[in-house]
């Protein structure tokens, strides 16, 4: 796929499926924004990357959002794609177990409120320029909570998927595609930012065809969204699980 002359955010670009997005994008001739809180692992990407722009800064707080859309545009003069990536799962707590509303406030910030702004913030150059947006959730939103302090993680993901489908209608007007990806157990440092005890490779008893996909896989499936392939696709949410939604015990 071909994205020379399209310019492309990508949030949470320093590693796992925005890591591997930013590289692939590249490769393929888009210029790419590269945007998260690690400075050190967005340079790391960025060294595989050709000439992106690196915008270190934390999407939840408004005038880091604006700022990542000002610069984007002061330096390209455009925006074709949006990849809303970024995310948020270590604050956990349940309805009788642990601080509910922090988790809530923490994760919501991140995950929904700021896919939320930023989309509103890009949308006017998007339809410059007939783009698209491709929101990351995860199979989360569609399944009960793996565990019960997992509750804001999984109802921000729930939102995530409607708000691609609001998004879409509203967009689709002006010729601004809007399509999310449902990610099952992806092989990235999700488990370790959370302080998860378990492995990834627990994770493959729970999906039908026994592996957790590797971040790469999701990052050709933004590719093949972003692309002019998917030219007549809008308002879906991808589901990308290896049969974690049909798996059966």
């Amino acid at each position: 796929m071909d994205f020379k002359k399209k310019v492309v955010i990508i949030t949470g670009a320093s590693s796992g499926i925005g890591a591997q997005s930013a590289i692939a994008f590249s490769k393929a001739g888009a210029q790419v924004v590269m945007i998260g809180r690690n400075e050190t692992k967005l340079r790391e990407v960025a060294s595989k990357c050709t000439n992106p722009l690196v915008i270190r800064a934390d999407i939840a707080i408004d005038d880091d959002a604006k700022r990542i859309i000002n610069e984007t545009i002061k330096t390209f003069g455009q925006l074709d794609v949006l990849v809303n990536n970024a995310g948020l799962s270590n604050s956990l707590g349940s309805i009788l177990e642990g601080d509910l509303m922090k988790s809530y406030d923490s994760i919501m910030s991140v995950n929904l409120r700021a896919v939320v702004y930023l989309t509103n913030l890009a949308a006017p150059h998007l339809i410059k320029s007939k783009g698209n947006i491709i929101n990351i959730s995860s199979v989360a939103g569609y399944l009960s909570p793996f565990s019960p302090q997992a509750i804001s993680y999984c109802v921000s993901k729930a939102a995530v998927n409607h708000f691609t489908v609001c998004a879409a209608v509203e967009l689709g007007a002006h010729g601004v595609r809007v399509n999310g990806i449902c990610p099952g157990p992806v092989r990235t440092d999700f488990i370790a930012n959370a302080n998860y005890k378990s492995s990834w490779d627990h994770y493959t008893k729970y999906t039908v065809l026994g592996r957790v996909s590797e971040p790469d896989e999701i990052a050709d499936l933004i590719m093949f969204l972003a692309s002019n392939k998917a030219k007549g696709i809008t308002g879906s949410n991808y589901v990308s699980d290896n049969g974690v939604m049909i798996k059966r015990v």
